[in-house]
């Protein structure tokens, strides 16, 4: 799919009924937007919203009549062959082939804002690349193509985050994103200090909102995170990528240092305001 926002055309995936997935950077703005089938057809479109985590964006358009793309359940592996597709300027299909070289994450995308996990590829891309499908060897579609590159590799994010972004943005207009109310900072935890939980770092909380989750959980300063929903803390940026959509309005089990002695609490997480 052929994505008309900036001067130059990007690609677009259709991950369902009348959406197209893309990325923000081949939007480059909110009005005048187009998208491009295959036969040719332009039709109007309109941003839904994207997500700033991941850049990943979604383009509603009335009437579109494809059928969405299937993500694959093959999981990327160093080594896959994979190709990615886009539109080129005239609606013609550009093919780029390579491997999957290097698996990471997080991967920063701003202050406070990471992806979990990038892959990275051979496949050379250049811009019209941006908001194009990753295909592994089995059809499906392995990522959504980035058009940036880390030290020569062509980054993609991979299908399973980039649907979650782009499906929390159909139904909410936004990603959401959870809340505890508190300010952290990392600490290194002596063996004395691990109170046999076997974590040597933690999210020391200095600072608690006023009648916010955390203060209601009966959470206090001093208290050093070290779990949250199963999931190791050692960093305020690995706490904010564990306070997703799915985990708003439900009550969350963490676990506390508390003057070096283990405790257990369920925090109930809220939406964090725009």
């Amino acid at each position: 799919m052929q994505v008309q926002g900036r001067r130059r055309p990007a690609s677009g995936v259709v991950f369902a009924t009348d959406a197209v997935l893309t990325m923000v950077r081949a939007v480059g703005r909110e009005d005048g937007l187009h998208v491009r089938r295959h036969d040719g057809e332009t039709l109007v479109a309109e941003l839904a919203g994207w997500d700033p985590s991941t850049g990943i964006a979604v383009l509603r358009a009335a009437g579109l009549g494809v059928e969405p793309a299937r993500q694959s359940t093959v999981e990327p592996r160093v080594g896959h062959i994979a190709v990615a597709v886009a539109r080129s300027w005239s609606n013609a299909v550009t093919a780029s082939a390579g491997i999957v070289a290097v698996i990471g994450g997080p991967l920063a995308t701003g202050r406070r804002r990471s992806i979990e996990q990038v892959l990275r590829t051979t496949a050379p891309m250049h811009d019209g690349f941006a908001g194009g499908a990753f295909l592994d060897a089995s059809g499906g579609v392995a990522g959504i193509a980035t058009a940036s590159a880390i030290r020569g590799l062509g980054v993609v994010i991979p299908a399973s985050i980039a649907w979650h972004a782009a499906s929390d943005v159909v139904k909410h207009g936004r990603p959401r994103r959870g809340y505890l109310g508190i300010a952290g900072q990392p600490v290194s935890l002596s063996e004395r200090q691990q109170g046999g939980s076997s974590r040597d770092r933690g999210l020391l909380i200095v600072g608690i909102t006023p009648g916010g989750p955390a203060d209601t959980a009966n959470l206090l300063v001093g208290d050093v995170l070290i779990e949250f929903d199963g999931q190791p803390v050692s960093s305020a940026e690995e706490l904010l990528d564990l306070l997703t959509a799915d985990r708003v309005g439900r009550a969350v089990g963490a676990k506390l240092l508390r003057a070096g002695a283990p405790r257990d609490a369920d925090v109930t997480v809220a939406e964090r305001t725009a």
